[in-house]
C-alpha cells in the first residue's frame, strides 16, 4: 500500500471505533484521533511521505520494526510505545487495520472506567476481557 492508502484506511478504521474523536490540536496538517481525550492515531505528511503513528506494546513495536523497513519508532512520540508507518508494498490493509484497533484498545484500557466508551462484542474479545465496563 502506498502512504496515502495507509492513511485513508487508518482514518476509516478509526472513525468506526466507539467514542473516537477527530481533532487537529497540532494544526491542519495533523489529524489526531482520540478516545477519552487520549491520542491513539496521528496522521500527517513527513517530507512528502504520508505516515501514520500508532501506540503499540514495546515488544510488538520491536518485532514490527525488525520485520518491516517502513515501520520506525514513533515520530515525535515515545519511541518504545509508538510506531510510525509509511507506505510500502509489505504493508497490508489487514496490518494497518490491526495496528489502529490495537492502538485504540491499548489507550482504551488505560482510561478510567468512567471515560471508556462501551465496546461491541468483537472488540471486547480482542481486548481479552471485560472492557465493556
Amino acid at each position: 500500500m502506498d502512504g496515502a492508502a495507509v492513511q485513508q484506511l487508518a482514518l476509516r478504521t478509526a472513525e468506526e471505533l466507539p467514542g473516537a474523536v477527530l481533532e487537529q490540536p497540532f494544526g491542519p496538517d495533523w489529524d489526531v484521533h482520540k478516545v477519552g481525550g487520549k491520542i491513539f492515531l496521528l496522521t500527517t505528511d513527513l517530507r512528502a511521505d504520508a505516515i501514520i503513528t500508532v501506540k503499540c506494546r514495546p515488544e510488538d513495536g520491536r518485532s514490527l520494526r525488525e520485520e518491516h523497513p517502513a515501520v520506525t519508532p514513533g515520530y515525535h512520540m515515545d519511541k518504545r510505545h509508538w510506531i510510525t508507518v509509511r507506505g510500502d508494498d509489505a504493508i497490508t490493509a489487514e496490518l494497518v487495520e490491526d495496528l489502529v484497533v490495537e492502538s485504540y484498545l491499548l489507550v482504551h484500557a488505560g482510561l478510567p472506567r468512567r471515560r471508556r466508551p462501551l465496546l461491541p462484542d468483537h472488540l471486547v474479545r480482542l481486548a481479552g476481557g471485560d472492557a465493556r465496563r
